[in-house]
């Protein structure tokens, strides 16, 4: 009976923290003179949040961004006091001592929350202004009322930040409207640190930097500037183990549905990964796979466990059982599974399972292959 829990799993999924820091070092280049955040929220963009923060405060990240009081409170049990944690979602009711025991930020986003925060003895918090989302955010109705009573309220004001809908489009007209909007609302709180860019707002140019960037998903990969080339390095590679491989006759349907049949014979490998491990449904008939640096056709639909590839082109050799077939990595990026499946980079990492069996390359051990 095998103890390792790699020859267990039916996938491997490689992070490479030292990538992630080279990211996190590039977007604070561009970003300079601004100091450089990092968005940790969602575990990491499911990378794992532990030891993604761990790497980036010994490379020099002081500022980290989460979504939920839950996350700050675990990523202080895994970072300790030193580092700031700020929550995104702010304060809910009921929580204001928690976020004081746990040393955690809130982000302020509506005036019930301020107004809750107020009288918070010498407790910071971050001021989140809508410049054009419509999400989160007062609105410009509501910072005008509250900008004169703010300075009043007795909270230590850490930042104030918006964020952009657009980034990722350069040329769309509301990316000026929010950075104009942004910069008079800055105005009414002189000398307090502001933030309006995240990993595409970064390469928008310095007039979107202001004090301090905050990226998240260029950090692990994702190119923030859709349609030009990644300057980003990959972080990821996820290779699915081969459970068999059977040769299948003209005519015969492989999957569910029967919603693929074979126009001449070949070999058809089955991996253990399926839409229960985040390799998502809507990759059916358009996903692909590696194995030697080989494309490798995804057959059919995904199913919760299972996936099917056609290895009719490999030698058998390299298509067994046991064996691998690269599903994320060098080859076969986040975006490109993204594109294949029509969603976004976010979506592909943020679903990666927790049946992979993840191994963590240290900061400091020999990169993935670009």
């Amino acid at each position: 009976m095998s103890s390792d829990p790699a020859a267990r799993a039916g996938a491997l999924l490689e992070i490479d923290l030292g990538a992630i820091v080279s990211n996190w070092r590039l977007l604070a280049e561009r970003a300079a003179p601004a100091q450089c955040a990092a968005v940790v929220k969602a575990n990491a963009y499911g990378l794992g949040a532990a030891p993604v923060t761990r790497a980036l405060a010994a490379a020099g990240c002081r500022l980290f961004f989460v979504a939920t009081l839950d996350e700050g409170i675990a990523l202080r049990a895994a970072l300790g006091p030193e580092p700031e944690i700020a929550v995104f979602n702010g304060p809910l009711p009921g929580t204001a001592a928690e976020f004081a025991a746990h040393r955690l930020i809130p982000v302020l986003n509506e005036p019930g929350q301020i107004t809750a925060w107020t009288g918070q003895k010498a407790s910071p918090a971050i001021l989140h202004v809508d410049t054009g989302m419509s999400r989160l955010g007062l609105s410009t109705r509501e910072f005008t009322g509250f900008a004169d009573e703010l300075p009043k309220t007795g909270i230590v004001w850490r930042a104030i930040i918006s964020h952009l809908a657009c980034a990722d489009t350069p040329d769309h007209a509301l990316n000026e409207q929010q950075r104009a909007r942004f910069a008079a609302a800055t105005h009414r709180m002189p000398g307090v640190p502001a933030s309006l860019a995240a990993s595409s707002g970064i390469f928008l140019g310095p007039a979107y930097h202001f004090d301090f960037a905050r990226p998240g998903a260029a950090l692990y990969g994702v190119n923030p500037q859709p349609g030009r080339p990644n300057p980003m390095r990959q972080v990821v590679r996820l290779s699915g183990k081969i459970l068999q491989v059977r040769e299948i006759d003209r005519g015969e349907s492989v999957g569910y549905g029967a919603a693929h049949v074979m126009q001449k014979p070949g070999r058809v490998a089955t991996v253990a990964v399926g839409y229960a491990d985040g390799w998502l449904r809507s990759l059916s008939h358009r996903g692909c796979g590696y194995i030697g640096g080989k494309r490798i056709p995804l057959l059919g639909r995904v199913s919760m466990d299972l996936v099917t590839f056609d290895v009719s082109a490999i030698d058998a050799a390299q298509a067994r059982p046991g064996a691998s077939i690269e599903l994320l990595g060098e080859h076969y990026g986040v975006d490109d599974a993204a594109a294949d499946a029509g969603t976004i980079g976010y979506e592909i990492l943020t679903a990666l399972g927790s049946r992979f069996h993840r191994i963590y390359r240290d900061p400091t051990a020999t990169p993935l292959p670009e």
